[in-house]
């Protein structure tokens, strides 16, 4: 199997070919020449502050619903969105940024590009080295320490250390102070203080240790020189706080925690880290057949030769993707899932404020966060529901009038309200936020974590369903309910504003949200509200198929209407009405064919329109699971070969490396896995599926995929294929008993029967 670990023989020029390390809570971004190396350190709380005077809740617009409601149906959309949007200013997120720089510079100055200069990062360890003659260097974020960690070995030199806080874009209104402490020779702390405009900020504290018998000189500007510096080792710890009441305490977190760290035993603090990364890491693994030449090239020699082949994946630059987009998922994640950005960022200018975004980009860059066993990204979603509930809560009294939860579009991190009205993207019409992030937490529940389900899952459901059921008292000719306002994300249809009526996602949300709902609440306590929100999914609109034949984006108005239907946009990033064939298994192939076949064809239709990395994510995953593998391996290509990613392997929004953006990076190994095996839990009365090899197309013709897991609580343990040769086995192990309907490389599915924790060896063959 490939090593999960990346290298190159050139320094990171740009902050972006950086290679970053995280604990879920810092970060920190490696880069630049020998001789002059810098560790951008990140926290997932630090946000610009509110210096607009954004509102503490949202705007009572629930007075207003009804009358849009009528707008809506008589077709005056436009009419309908001023009046729910036109005069309330529209805020963006505070925009996410880094702390500081903490840099480690020889004392003449960065060096001429040194022979055998390397850079390298282990996946499995969660570490960074960089490497020249007479040198080491060595970062990681700590996760037994919470601490960003700096560990420098050489041949006698003098180095200095500087704590930057002039980072690109940084605003001049921060009020920055600093001090160094010596605490004993050799052992000195770097305290920085960086006070917004206004209220909070946060404090870095970077201690910086010699060895022993080596001193340090405090130098202006609150920097430290290491004279013949031997052995180096610097410890960052950073602390937000709200206002100055909290100045203290967060300065106290900072010093106590550098401070405790055992800085005379750096093999401790790497080893210690190493453990607890690589136990988070886990054992899942990709290998595509890649030569063993290609699998020893730099990340850049790979990328150059992938640019030279834009429409043939590489195949040992797709294994090195597979196993850099688990490690940034897990890193991205902990105290907060991962940000537009993951958890880095290099400069005070992240794209669309860094922000937490749900309208496609966290659900896609979750989308191995069960299949390729990251749990770690699941418990940060699962945490950021339970925090946002009271948030969510307003959103949905004040903007719909109603009980329950209205999750935002964006967010900060730190707010759950909704403060995003614009006409142009009127997201505050869209309703099935909520859904979408409990997709992964839904998903997670098949590995049989009951009470992960019960106290963090199942009370989140319930006021879903309390929202739908109040939100949903329009019905049309035909007795179903009419989402209005409704939105899909972030398209209009032909002649309308944004603001519409009854989009697809927005039903099959819904439809979903229900039915697991009602399944959660079926004990004789809640049986009532279970009749009630199955009764409420029953008078769901259908799905409507527009007259190309495609799975429609709007399912208005009713069949039989004299109105004509509202048109598709082809031409557009997004793919939200494809949300009931990817994440969810609302229309699927097996199930319901005709709508797959309308689904497949809409799929086919759609066009790239900016080139945005989400769109080809979300088209390519939906593609494996319309079974169209031609359609996937296009769109994986287009990845690939337009130029996504930086010599980091973190990817962009754009092709040819144009913003920093993790949504590519962290659900390429969903991509994949999809590719390979989909699944679909069991219920009482029907077994569960799983389907191997599926959609894999004409590139991948041979494989290995171990320890992946399915939706079905079925380990895959093993999987291997060569399709030259018509060859193809599985090892499956199941976490409970149970009969699974298995189909293989697009064969019949059989029934097989799978007892609890044995492998189960299935092969082609079996299946004619």
């Amino acid at each position: 199997m490939t090593r999960p670990a990346i290298f190159d023989t050139a320094p990171a020029d740009c902050w972006e070919d950086a290679f970053p390390v995280g604990n879920g809570r810092h970060g920190a971004l490696v880069w630049g020449p020998p001789g002059a190396e810098s560790a951008v350190v990140t926290h997932h709380h630090l946000v610009w502050p509110d210096v607009v005077n954004t509102p503490s809740e949202p705007p009572d617009l629930a007075g207003r619903l009804e009358e849009v409601r009528d707008l809506l149906l008589a077709g005056q959309s436009r009419r309908a969105l001023e009046l729910f949007t036109g005069d309330w200013p529209h805020y963006h997120p505070r925009p996410f940024h880094p702390a500081f720089a903490v840099t480690v510079t020889d004392d003449e100055g960065p060096a001429k590009m040194p022979n055998g200069y390397r850079r390298s990062l282990n996946y499995r360890v969660g570490v960074a080295v960089t490497t020249w003659p007479g040198r080491r260097h060595t970062h990681f974020a700590s996760r037994a320490r919470d601490l960003v960690v700096q560990q420098v070995s050489s041949a006698p030199c003098d180095l200095v250390v500087d704590v930057d806080t002039r980072l690109a874009g940084a605003p001049a209104g921060l009020r920055v102070t600093g001090h160094v402490h010596e605490r004993a020779p050799g052992d000195a702390l770097i305290v920085t203080t960086v006070e917004y405009p206004g209220n909070g900020g946060y404090v870095g504290v970077t201690r910086v240790v010699a060895d022993p018998g080596d001193g340090l000189t405090v130098l202006p500007g609150h920097r430290v020189r290491a004279a013949r510096c031997r052995r180096l080792t610097l410890l960052t710890r950073v602390a937000p706080f709200r206002d100055a009441a909290g100045l203290g305490a967060a300065r106290g977190l900072g010093l106590a925690a550098v401070t405790s760290a055992p800085v005379q035993a750096p093999r401790l603090l790497l080893a210690e880290h190493a453990r607890r990364h690589a136990a988070a890491f886990g054992n899942v693994a990709l290998d595509l057949g890649a030569p063993a030449a290609d699998r020893a090239l730099s990340v850049g020699e790979l990328l150059a030769r992938q640019a030279a082949h834009p429409d043939q994946p590489v195949p040992a630059l797709l294994e090195k993707l597979f196993h850099s987009g688990r490690y940034l998922l897990l890193s991205a994640s902990g105290l907060l899932p991962p940000r537009l950005t993951g958890l880095w960022q290099g400069d005070w200018n992240a794209a669309w404020s860094g922000a937490i975004t749900c309208d496609a980009n966290l659900g896609l860059q979750l989308a191995g966060a069960v299949t390729a066993d990251v749990p770690t990204a699941v418990t940060a979603v699962a945490d950021l529901v339970r925090d946002r509930l009271a948030d969510w809560r307003q959103n949905a009294r004040r903007i719909f009038g109603t009980r329950g939860i209205a999750a935002p579009a964006h967010s900060d991190g730190l707010s759950g309200l909704c403060t995003h009205f614009e006409t142009g993207y009127p997201l505050q019409m869209w309703t099935a936020a909520a859904d979408w992030l409990l997709v992964p937490l839904l998903d997670a529940c098949a590995w049989g974590d009951e009470t992960f389900f019960a106290q963090r899952v199942r009370p989140a459901l319930r006021e879903l369903a309390e929202f739908y059921e109040d939100f949903l008292t329009r019905v049309d000719g035909d007795g179903h309910v009419i989402f209005v306002p409704s939105y899909s994300p972030e398209n209009q249809p032909g002649g309308w504003s944004p603001a519409a009526v009854n989009a697809t996602m927005d039903i099959a949300a819904a439809r979903h949200a229900l039915a697991a709902a009602a399944t959660a609440a079926a004990t004789d306590e809640h049986r009532a509200d279970a009749r009630r929100w199955r009764a409420l999914a029953d008078r769901l609109p259908p799905y409507r198929v527009n007259s190309d034949g495609a799975l429609a984006e709007w399912a208005w108005p009713p069949a039989g209407s004299d109105r004509p239907p509202l048109p598709d946009n082809y031409e557009h990033r997004h793919v939200s009405h494809l949300y009931p064939v990817w994440p969810l298994h609302d229309i699927t192939v097996s199930g319901t064919p005709a709508l797959a076949a309308a689904a497949l064809r809409a799929l086919r239709l759609r066009e790239a329109q900016d080139d945005s990395a989400h769109g080809y994510v979300h088209r390519a995953l939906t593609a494996a699971r319309l079974r169209a593998p031609d359609v996937a391996g296009r769109l994986l290509a287009a990845l690939t070969g337009q130029g996504f990613f930086f010599r980091s392997l973190m990817s962009s929004h754009y092709p040819k490396r144009s913003v920093y953006n993790c949504d590519a990076a962290c659900a390429l190994p969903g991509v994949l896995i999809e590719m390979l095996v989909d699944s679909v839990p069991g219920t009482s009365g029907t077994p569960a599926r799983i389907d191997l090899l599926p959609a894999v197309p004409d590139f991948l013709p041979a494989g290995r995929l171990r320890g992946a897991r399915t939706l079905a609580g079925v380990q895959i343990a093993d999987l291997r294929w060569n399709t030259a040769r018509g060859q193809a086995e599985a090892v499956l192990v199941s976490r409970a008993w149970q009969q699974a309907d298995v189909g293989f490389w697009q064969a019949p599915a059989r029934r097989v029967t799978l007892p609890a924790g044995q492998p189960v060896l299935m092969t082609r063959a079996d299946h004619g």
